[in-house]
């Protein structure tokens, strides 16, 4: 009679939400010990556990330097074609630490593509390319393409 009256009240309690779970998970015997769960003693969890948290905080690591190179990038891709700055990319790059410079490749890529523009946008830069240029050749071929188009004209115009 006890049993059916605490099985009662319980129920009725449990509706309500007041509580009756805490009896009910004693008298269960259950475990709440994740390592347990997971077959292993609690140092052993525990060092899993440690070792799981290393290896996100070094993920996440590698995560904002990439981010950051790929914001210094950009920003010197801006800085190149005189575009508006991203406050985005700067704050990326604030995040990394400030310490971020562009992989060794994409560096010399840069400082190639500056050192051509700056020769192509010299004055001696563009007297050069008229230095390089063979007059004599140019004209060669201009006289043979012009000797041409009068030797087809002449061939399909009876006037010439």
């Amino acid at each position: 009679m006890a049993f059916l009256m605490k099985t009662m009240i319980s129920s009725q309690v449990k509706n309500l939400g007041l509580g009756g779970r805490s009896e009910e998970k004693k008298e269960e015997g259950g475990t709440s010990d994740p390592a347990a769960a997971q077959g292993m003693t609690r140092e052993e969890y525990e060092e899993y556990q440690k070792q799981v948290i290393e290896e996100k905080m070094e993920r996440d690591a590698a995560f904002t330097q990439k981010k950051a190179e790929r914001a210094c990038l950009r920003v010197h891709l801006r800085e190149k074609y005189r575009l508006p700055k991203s406050e985005m990319d700067e704050n990326q790059i604030q995040m990394a630490g400030d310490d971020v410079d562009l992989p060794e490749d994409l560096r010399k890529m840069v400082d190639e593509d500056e050192e051509e523009e700056e020769d192509k946008g010299s004055i001696l830069g563009q007297l050069q390319n008229l230095q390089n240029m063979d007059l004599d050749s140019i004209k060669e071929k201009a006289q043979a393409t012009f000797s041409e188009i009068r030797q087809t004209a002449e061939q399909k115009c009876s006037v010439m």
